[in-house]
């Protein structure tokens, strides 16, 4: 029964899910730098792009930011120092067009793109005795999705997914119907449409499909954005097959190694669907871990200056797993 009773206690000021979430993402903190950039060449033309904070260990944890995110986002540097402290390696890699670089091809990354991260790790697990996974928000969603679906190389021996949302449709609806959440919905469209319109301009299947690059500013909801542009990019039939498709809860059942899924039960952007309390009560690896507050990727802790807690949590769940 790996329902795990979380030991994580919010400041009593700074328990509710919004303070949480904004917090942790505004607030100064020392960060370790990557080190050396790496270029992955992919098997259809296009490229992702690594960092690594290597001190030769023998274990090597693969880093998967959030929807928008990029290697350099804080909680993906603080991960990779606790973990390197801690003796792993770690490394970063930025989705297809992210980190500020545009990728080659039309297509670019989404929710469900565990082909990506697939070729990431077989590029990166060759000289280490155990390989784990990690994710945050949307990344954790593409890590338990190739966990799930297999095919990994057999030094991976753990997975950790941090505010993960592992049913796309109820988050997307969150997202677009929960008035407090239209911050974070307004963030998230502004950078995808900017996206779109710039690669509009090299790509004349896109300009066509936007009716000459300018329809997509009337996208005013995730689901809109899907529906319109992620969904017929990437092969799937519409947004509702894309949400189908992509989430990883389906594939939770199919497990075969050690998994945490830590997702604070005020999340904003989560609903009900992505705590799956019973595939957890019922299976052998999903490791479910729902702290009562932490918010999205937060979890602050002035107990430690300002390192989140879910950093020591994650560290210590692969010290007893991997």
């Amino acid at each position: 029964m790996p329902l795990v009773a979380s030991t994580y206690g919010a400041p009593p000021l700074w328990r509710d899910g919004h303070t949480q979430t904004i917090l942790s993402a505004v607030l100064p903190r020392v960060l370790p730098a990557w080190g050396a950039a790496e270029r992955l060449e992919l098997a259809d033309g296009d490229f992702v792009d690594l960092r690594w904070m290597a001190r030769r260990h023998r274990r090597l944890a693969v880093l998967s930011h959030g929807l928008e995110g990029s290697v350099q986002a804080g909680y993906m540097r603080g991960l990779a120092g606790t973990l390197q402290r801690a003796g792993w390696d770690a490394v970063g890699w930025n989705y297809r067009g992210c980190g500020g670089v545009e990728n080659r091809l039309l297509r670019s990354y989404h929710s469900g793109e565990s082909g990506d991260l697939r070729a990431v790790v077989a590029h990166v697990a060759r000289g280490y005795d155990r390989v784990v996974l990690a994710g945050f928000s949307l990344g954790g969603n593409i890590a338990l999705k190739a966990a799930g679906e297999g095919g990994l190389p057999a030094s991976v021996a753990a997975v950790v997914a941090i505010s993960a949302p592992v049913d796309l449709a109820s988050s997307a609806r969150r997202l677009d119907e929960e008035p407090a959440n239209r911050l974070y919905q307004r963030r998230f469209l502004r950078t995808l449409v900017g996206k779109t319109l710039a690669k509009a301009r090299r790509f004349p299947e896109l300009r066509a499909r936007l009716a000459g690059g300018d329809g997509v500013s009337a996208v005013r909801t995730i689901r809109e954005f899907d529906e319109r542009i992620t969904a017929p990019v990437h092969g799937f039939a519409g947004a509702a097959d894309y949400y189908a498709r992509a989430s990883a809860r389906p594939l939770l059942t199919r497990l075969a190694v050690p998994s945490l899924l830590l997702s604070a039960r005020n999340d904003p952007l989560l609903d009900g669907p992505s705590f799956p309390e019973e595939l957890a009560r019922a299976g052998t690896w999903l490791h479910l871990e729902i702290p009562e507050h932490g918010g999205h990727v937060g979890f602050l802790d002035w107990r430690r200056g300002r390192q989140p807690w879910h950093e020591r949590r994650v560290a210590t769940f692969l010290e007893e797993v991997a």
